[in-house]
């Protein structure tokens, strides 16, 4: 048997079972007595707990994992150690793995795949911005609640792991999934969680991992060298816009990956809110020439509508006719080109050579003529309409009325500083003027805010992350601080107010406070009843509206025993952050002391059970005592016992005349009392009674005896009552024959 099970640790955790063994600890299922609620437990193992340093590195940086706080991560609780037990404390989750999820259904939908991965980039998004990179993002550390939520587990853990340098089967789960900088032992950051969420996308959604091999070390030389399939080579129902982000957090080298969650977020949300938008994450539109006003057309301002997966990931396409930029990150060879734009023709070419160039190109003809036959099918049958981007440079945003423009969806997604373009006119956009796209693509604006002061921007409603990037080319050295607010107005996350206000001036290391919003801090009551404490706790923690809760005690006749009766505030009802909630617990049915009715006539001896709220029921049996008394009773006197349990009566028949003569002499039988008190641990006097008087009395009896033989004397049968110390104890039964 486990060696921790059974144990209470820091007079508090109580070990009930083993839930899950790990490369580095073994998790157990846990009662916490102080709060009453169950919890799981990670202790390290023994290998681990006699390395000082790795055990120093597991407190530390476990207590930092502690200071996280977000509905998207599994709360830890407490670290601590106890003996010979080094252990972290963690918020239990009721639910299976993203692995078991995604083994159970195989291939997700892209809605499935897009709900888990937005929880594991806020997950991720909240624990970067405290400094912690999780290192081992795989489906295996991903919870699924049973109300479809996605909780994070185990930050901080991989970073103990990778000191202890082994490539074990525990590794083999982890390697599939590696970043592959991590492959080569290089510098670890926040892109490498990109890198490894983004790879946890493409197995939802194409069941299975992009590399595979047959040893951990094969596996991580192909994340190194990159060039996975397209996701959407293996499952064609893969929309374009979520493939494109998929294969930009996979990006091999990590400055072509997403910089932070945050920003894949975006791109995310922008998915969620349009399955049909395309994104061109290769142009950067920063370093771009501005786009003239409208009706300029300069050399190379047109892009056609992507034509396939590929070229949509590729980004920025180039002319018609030239290949579509690589995406492996792998430069393209060069072919060299004579002054008539042909490939330089070799001296030496042989026949065979001429005969295979000539195929090839008829090959070719075929291919352009079957292109050009669809295209044409296409204009006449009106599939996939297209339409013109016209040009929205130099325009206000706020100007724009989207009647004008039915077939596309215009969205201002950046705001720039700018000493070219006036506040609130468009810079840039993408698509560029005249591409020709789908009919109810998303043109994307860069939009100006003017020059760039020393005044304090407005940073209302925008994230913390994208206030940040915009007061870091102030350089001024300042201070930002972030407070949490409610808000009925204001997302959760976004900036509510900002001190100073906008228009102030910002000055050389001021402090830059953001009120964070925290949303309506306002929530309704779950259905509770009839769950434990511990489930009821933890569900009215993850309103996340720090409730002070408490519990009371009360029978229940219909409520199981621990678990809760109702609750105040009611089901349904709202509630406000810091409010108290109050939970009833079942205790049970009330219970009741059985009273003695042995000795009174029945209906006597009914109308006492029922006064005691109990049932009785009753059997005659022949008996020398007077007709319809109690002779014996099935629970003892004094016993507890739950409100309306049936107590069994023996009814006696009255005596009966006798079967031998008068003068027939008594007989004498040796008869061995059974079932004495065990728990005794001194002497005692046993005495026995017959019809009322003492018949043996001052009877010894040494500790631990549990039966002792007596001579009895009479006729028929005859009860004896026996007393213990001068306390009745019991009755028996003794048939002379």
């Amino acid at each position: 048997m486990d060696k921790y099970i059974g144990r209470l640790l820091d007079n508090r955790y109580e070990i009930l079972e083993i839930i899950g063994t790990g490369g580095m600890a073994v998790v157990y299922k846990s009662l916490d007595h102080r709060l009453n609620r169950m919890v799981a437990i990670k202790i390290l193992k023994d290998e681990f707990f006699q390395d000082e340093e790795f055990r120093r590195r597991f407190h530390a940086e476990s207590q930092a994992v502690a200071m996280l706080s977000h509905p998207n991560i599994v709360s830890v609780y407490d670290v601590s150690a106890s003996g010979d037990a080094d252990y972290i404390v963690m918020e239990l989750i009721e639910g299976i793995t993203l692995k078991q999820y995604m083994e159970k259904k195989g291939v997700l939908n892209w809605r499935e795949t897009l709900h888990f991965s937005m929880q594991i980039a806020k997950a991720l998004e909240h624990a970067h911005s405290r400094g912690i990179i999780h290192r081992d993002i795989k489906p295996h550390n991903v919870m699924i609640l049973k109300n479809g939520s996605a909780k994070v587990a185990d930050f901080g853990i991989a970073r103990m792991m990778s000191s202890t340098n082994t490539l074990t089967k525990e590794a083999l789960g982890s390697v599939h999934y590696i970043s592959p900088e991590q492959a080569k032992g290089g510098r670890v950051d926040n892109r490498s969680d990109i890198y490894s969420l983004g790879v946890v996308m493409y197995e939802m959604i194409t069941g299975r991992p992009p590399y595979d091999g047959e040893s951990p070390v094969a596996i991580a030389l192909k994340h190194i060298n990159g060039g996975a399939a397209m996701p959407s080579v293996i499952n064609p129902n893969i929309p374009g816009g979520l493939e494109q982000i998929i294969m930009k957090a996979m990006a091999v080298d990590p400055a072509r990956r997403y910089t932070s969650a945050t920003e894949m977020l975006y791109d995310l949300e922008e998915f969620r809110k349009n399955p049909s938008i395309l994104f061109y994450h290769d142009l950067d539109l920063r370093n771009q020439e501005p786009v003239r006003a409208a009706g300029y057309e300069g050399q190379g301002a047109r892009r056609t509508a992507p034509r396939n997966t590929a070229e949509r990931v590729a980004g920025v396409r180039q002319d018609s006719g030239s290949r579509p930029r690589q995406t492996t990150g792998r430069t393209p060879v060069p072919v060299r080109k004579t002054e008539n734009n042909r490939p330089e023709e070799q001296p030496n070419r042989n026949k065979k050579t001429t005969i295979a160039i000539i195929a090839g190109a008829g090959v070719l003809f075929l291919i352009l003529f079957i292109i050009a036959v669809n295209a044409i099918a296409k204009n006449m049958f009106g599939s996939d309409p297209t339409v013109e981007v016209p040009s929205f440079v130099g325009k206000l945003f706020k100007d724009l009325d989207p009647a004008d423009y039915p077939d596309l969806q215009l969205v201002d997604s950046k705001y720039e500083y700018s000493e070219d373009y006036e506040n609130g006119k468009i810079m840039r956009q993408d698509p560029l003027p005249h591409s020709q796209v789908a009919v109810g693509s998303t043109v994307n604006f860069v939009v100006s805010m003017g020059v760039q002061t020393e005044n304090m921007p407005d940073l209302t409603r925008l994230t913390v992350q994208n206030a940040k990037d915009m007061l870091a080319p102030y350089d001024l050295n300042l201070r930002i601080v972030e407070e949490l607010e409610n808000s009925e107005d204001v997302p959760e996350g976004k900036i509510i107010r900002t001190e100073p206000t906008k228009g102030e001036p910002l000055l050389e290391g001021a402090t830059v406070t953001l009120w964070v919003s925290e949303g309506s801090g306002k929530g309704l009551m779950p259905q509770l009843k009839d769950k434990t404490f511990a489930q009821a706790s933890d569900e009215l923690t993850n309103l996340n509206l720090n409730l002070r809760i408490s519990q009371e005690k009360e029978n229940s006749d219909t409520v199981e025993k621990g678990k809760v009766i109702r609750s105040e505030p009611a089901y349904g009802q709202e509630v406000k952050k810091g409010d108290s909630v109050t939970l009833w617990i079942s205790e049970g049915p009330k219970q009741t002391e059985v009273p003695q009715v042995w000795g009174m006539d029945i209906v006597k001896a009914l109308d006492i059970l029922e006064r005691s709220k109990l049932k009785g029921d009753y059997v005659y049996i022949d008996s020398d005592k007077p007709k319809d008394e109690v002779v014996t009773q099935s629970e003892k006197v004094g016993t507890m016992v739950d409100e309306g349990t049936t107590i069994h009566l023996e009814i006696s028949n009255g005596p009966t005349e006798p079967t031998t003569p008068p003068t027939e002499a008594s007989k004498t039988v040796n008869y061995t009392i059974k079932n004495l008190p065990a728990n005794e641990t001194t002497a005692y006097t046993l005495a026995i009674y017959k019809d009322g008087a003492p018949y043996l009395d001052n009877i010894q009896v040494q500790p631990g005896t549990t039966e002792i033989p007596v001579v009895l004397e009479g006729r028929g049968v005859i009860y004896f009552d026996l007393y213990i110390n001068g306390e009745y104890y019991d009755a028996i039964r003794v048939d002379f024959g």
